[in-house]
């Protein structure tokens, strides 16, 4: 408990309070007093003025809502930081834009040897393919190499698949594909692990830009009320240097202010050699505010690129069965062996799981792990779970394993409608993003936004899984909601986004809620989205963020 005769530090008044906490948590009308970076007291308005004094900072929620500060349970700061100082297709919804963006980043940069960068989205070109040719129209010169929002895949230009080597001889690697034109030269799109055949003649991002990258990621994280993190991808990556020593670095320097879990990347091309560097990463790995406890297993792809592990066939475009069911990126007896060596070593599981079979892929890893290991409190995840076989629905909570949606995606947009469900099919497609039967049974719920393949806006994120419908002024069509039955209600989805997230990443005791004693990691929002219609979620703004009682972000408008 904390001390209530200490004095407040800063007041909360004038507003309602979702403390989170409770079964079913709702916003109360309740003031909160802080100080020393704890919260001292949720109560009624008189007892917390009583632990107020003349220092103290008054904060008028003005009929706003105080919330618990959001965590994201499934995020890539440094490289959407480091995206949004580069070459940043990510505001733009067509090719003309994208293609203008490319060409002035070219111009303003005419010493870059390489344009690299990236954000672009599928559904702005045919077939969810760029063309090497329209590259090529606007940067004829130098190697463009730009990866598509989800990650999944890149966009290349003639001079970069000239300069790596790769043309129509080229094989496809056994964990992508290479786009083709008619004759089998390289189209300009790579999937998935055809992409390291172009990245790895790309210079690689120098630790400084990486550093620069986390911190604007942070301040933009916390202006939309982050305050912890699960970054999704610790290791070096494509264009990327390792971020660990970015976040090592940020952390011993006092600069890393959100509560940040690592996940450690499991190598799919190796096996459990890699155990010991991990378990040595892990023990380096934690200081300050940074923990890199999890690692994170890519079991399958993406389903717009046909990559994401399937029980059935894709469907073709005329809806015939095809022979491809995506990839399993870890061979199931490796992942099962690999899944249980690392529980057994006390790390957290953390899997990128779209497709039905890749889910039950890791959940079968799970259950052998469970019951060769015992019981403990490693708290594994599975996010993104697109696709979820009606039968593996109650295996979340039988073996405990947190449900990390990712919300916004659960809606109906151009890439939902046109590159995914007609390739899954009416009936597989109903399956899609089953948040209300996961809760209805049993499931914990965590939630990430995945940024920079989304927006990391957690508003946002909790309007689609309350409405399932793109928030307001996102889609010009925004339709009809998208399998509404799997809806959760808005305490729920606010739950997901705090304390569920605060209990993955094992900070539960002192963050996720707003209780005496806890870490005052505090988010003022512009109004009480539960006392107006669920239409308008998205339309709330946060006006300030504190972490520890400090503030770290104040709307200025």
């Amino acid at each position: 408990m904390a001390d209530r005769t200490q004095q407040a530090d800063t007041v909360f008044v004038g507003g309602r309070v979702f403390t989170g906490a409770g079964t079913r948590p709702t916003p109360v009308d309740a003031a909160v007093a802080v100080g020393g970076g704890r919260i001292l007291a949720v109560a009624d308005t008189s007892t917390v003025w009583s632990l107020a004094g003349t220092a103290t900072e008054v904060v008028d929620l003005e009929g706003g809502l105080l919330i618990p500060g959001f965590q994201d349970a499934h995020v890539h700061p440094v490289v959407a930081g480091a995206l949004m100082l580069g070459c940043d297709l990510g505001e733009q919804s067509t090719a003309e834009g994208c293609l203008a963006v490319v060409a002035q980043y070219a111009k303003d940069h005419p010493d870059a040897v390489w344009i690299r960068g990236g954000g672009w989205s599928m559904d702005s070109f045919p077939g969810g393919t760029p063309t090497r040719g329209m590259l090529d129209a606007v940067v004829p010169d130098r190697p463009v190499l730009l990866t598509n929002r989800d990650g999944h895949g890149a966009w290349a230009n003639t001079h970069a698949l000239d300069l790596a080597g790769v043309d129509r001889h080229t094989p496809d690697p056994a964990d992508g594909r290479i786009e083709r034109e008619p004759d089998g030269s390289p189209a300009g799109t790579l999937h998935e692990g055809a992409v390291e055949l172009v990245a790895r003649h790309m210079p690689v991002a120098t630790p400084d830009e990486a550093y620069a990258g986390l911190l604007a990621a942070q301040e933009y994280l916390f202006s939309l009320g982050v305050t912890g993190w699960q970054d999704a991808m610790i290791g070096a990556f494509p264009g990327n240097p390792d971020n660990f020593d970015v976040y090592l670095r940020a952390a011993r320097e006092g600069s890393l202010v959100a509560r940040v879990v690592g996940a450690l990347w499991w190598d799919r091309e190796r096996g459990l050699e890699q155990l010991p560097e991990l378990e040595e990463r892990r023990r380096t790995g934690q200081v300050g505010r940074f923990n890199a406890t999890s690692v994170k297993i890519m079991q399958d792809g993406v389903a717009e690129n046909f990559t994401a592990g399937m029980l059935e066939p894709y469907l073709d475009g005329c809806g015939c069965p095809t022979a491809n069911s995506g990839l399993s990126f870890v061979e199931p007896a490796l992942l099962t062996e690999a899944v249980c060596a690392l529980d057994r070593s006390g790390f957290q599981v953390h899997f990128h799981a779209l497709g039905d079979r890749a889910v039950r892929e890791a959940l079968d890893a799970l259950a052998t792990a469970r019951t060769t290991n015992g019981v403990n409190d490693n708290r594994h995840h599975m996010a993104h779970l697109q696709v979820v076989h009606p039968d593996d629905i109650g295996r979340f909570s039988s073996l405990d394993v947190a449900a990390n949606i990712q919300a916004l995606w659960a809606a109906h947009e151009p890439q939902m409608d046109e590159l995914t469900i007609p390739f899954l099919g009416p009936e597989r497609a109903a399956l899609q993003y089953p948040f209300g039967d996961l809760r209805r049974a049993g499931a914990r719920l965590v939630a990430g936004s995945d940024w920079s393949v989304s927006s990391p806006n957690p508003l946002w994120g909790i309007h689609v899984a309350v409405n399932r419908t793109v928030p307001p002024g996102e889609s010009d069509t925004p339709g009809a909601p998208f399998y509404p039955e799997q809806a959760l209600s808005l305490a729920e989805a606010f739950t997901a986004y705090t304390a569920g997230s605060a209990w993955v990443n094992h900070l539960d005791d002192v963050t996720g809620t707003i209780e005496e004693g806890k870490y005052a990691d505090l988010v003022v929002l512009d109004r009480d989205p539960f006392a107006g219609p669920s239409q308008e979620i998205a339309d709330a703004r946060v006006r300030r963020t504190y972490i520890d009682g400090r503030l770290v972000f104040a709307a200025t408008d």
